[in-house]
């Protein structure tokens, strides 16, 4: 299916207060020559509003919408209104695809940022770029999303030119983890589980690899099912191989619950995982002491950021009932290079959204390039931001505290 031209809805406010249809004029102006009004321009958001990683979407949902907020005070492009509208996903791949219809088939949608899962970001992309639709997600780490399935061969090669993220991807998360274990903390004989997900999967491979590389050993394997509970077998596996760690491919509601049966099963040893663990929710999946178990998350630390102190604090003043979370420093980033873009098209255009809207502003976002919440919000040649760094995080008196920052070298 080919983009169809835009149509853009605008709101004359005149004597008779006359609502203009889908057919107005993009150029903001009725028939009487009010040139006071806005266009409006949505930015969709995708993400796991309920169910066991709602923590994480609701944190993306907020620092998107702030984003929109401060755009709109500031009238950061003049003569339009930003909105968003959220759909939820629930981390499932088909609601995701069902999604991504949706917010096709709304014309007002200019780009949209999300989801939080690897897996179901796969089941978008097709839909999105079938539509010229620009996404943006602020977690995906899964490096085939941006460079294909051949990624790991060399063979790099951008499947959807749609597709972008201010998340860094597995290749780097997986070997700077790996780094650390082996560096850092002095671990040589780990074993290695993941739930057999796009995203835990992958990083559970790019981390075993580079283990093995430096010269540790990865002394057994094992896969677990999402939202499966009991994983006693594993833990007895892990103690069985005298292993001196475990890392885990995967997300904090079984993650919680492996850490916890591994140290009940006898084996006093810390856990790593990806950014898919770091939360907080980690910690209260577990019935015992997660103190030492580590976890990688992609930049540094947002409340070590100088750059992210009006983020902060503009994300305080709004009152809203989740943190931020994880994800929300890169959310913002997210939705204000869609902002951004948008601004340029405008500006190209002599003030006015042109008809192909939608593929001028995915377009327009592979040359953004701003100071972000996050540091230097910028993409390469597949989409991929260009910032490396990632913080290593440790479970210290039941809390996540980092304990190193980074820019990851090779």
């Amino acid at each position: 299916m080919r983009h169809r031209s835009l149509l853009i809805m605008t709101t004359a406010i005149t004597a008779g207060a006359l609502t203009l249809t889908a057919c107005g004029s993009r150029d903001g102006k009725d028939s009487s020559g009010d040139k006071d009004q806005k266009t409006t321009v949505v930015i969709g958001v995708d993400a796991p509003l309920t169910g066991s990683l709602s923590a994480l979407g609701q944190g993306i949902k907020n620092s998107v919408d702030l984003a929109t907020k401060i755009a709109n005070k500031n009238n950061e492009v003049e003569g339009v209104t930003f909105k968003v509208k959220s759909f939820d996903d629930q981390a499932v791949p088909s609601s995701g695809k069902q999604n991504a219809t949706s917010m096709v088939d709304d014309e007002e949608i200019l780009g949209m940022v999300g989801p939080l899962n690897s897996g179901v970001a796969q089941s978008m992309q097709g839909v999105f770029n079938k539509a010229d639709l620009a996404q943006v997600s602020p977690a995906n780490t899964n490096p085939a999303l941006s460079q294909g399935d051949n990624w790991a061969s060399g063979k790099k090669e951008r499947p959807f030119q749609t597709y972008f993220r201010t998340a860094t991807t597995d290749i780097i998360q997986g070997r700077f983890a790996a780094q650390y274990y082996y560096n850092d903390a002095k671990k040589r004989k780990v074993f290695v589980v993941d739930d057999k997900q796009a995203y835990g999967n992958g990083l559970a491979k790019i981390f075993a690899a580079e283990f093995k590389r430096l010269g540790g050993q990865v002394v057994g394997t094992d896969h677990l099912t999402v939202k499966e509970t009991d994983f006693s077998g594993i833990s007895s596996k892990v103690k069985s191989a005298k292993a001196d760690s475990v890392y885990f491919g995967g997300q904090y509601p079984e993650g919680g619950l492996l850490s916890d049966q591994v140290k009940q099963a006898g084996a006093d040893v810390p856990i790593m995982g990806g950014d898919g663990i770091y939360d907080p929710a980690f910690i209260k999946a577990s019935g015992t002491s997660n103190d030492g178990d580590l976890a990688t998350s992609v930049g540094y630390p947002v409340e070590q950021l100088d750059s992210a102190k009006t983020f902060m604090k503009n994300y305080q003043a709004q009152g809203y009932k989740d943190p931020f979370a994880a994800y929300g420093g890169y959310s913002y980033d997210a939705a204000w290079s869609i902002i951004q873009a948008v601004k340029q098209v405008v500006n190209d255009n002599d003030g006015e959204l042109p008809d192909d809207s939608r593929a001028k502003v995915t377009e327009a976002l592979g040359k953004v390039s701003f100071d972000g919440v996050t540091g230097k919000v910028s993409f390469d040649k597949y989409g991929d931001t260009t910032n490396k760094q990632l913080t290593v995080y440790e479970v210290k008196k039941g809390a996540w505290k980092s304990v190193k920052s980074a820019t990851f070298k090779d």
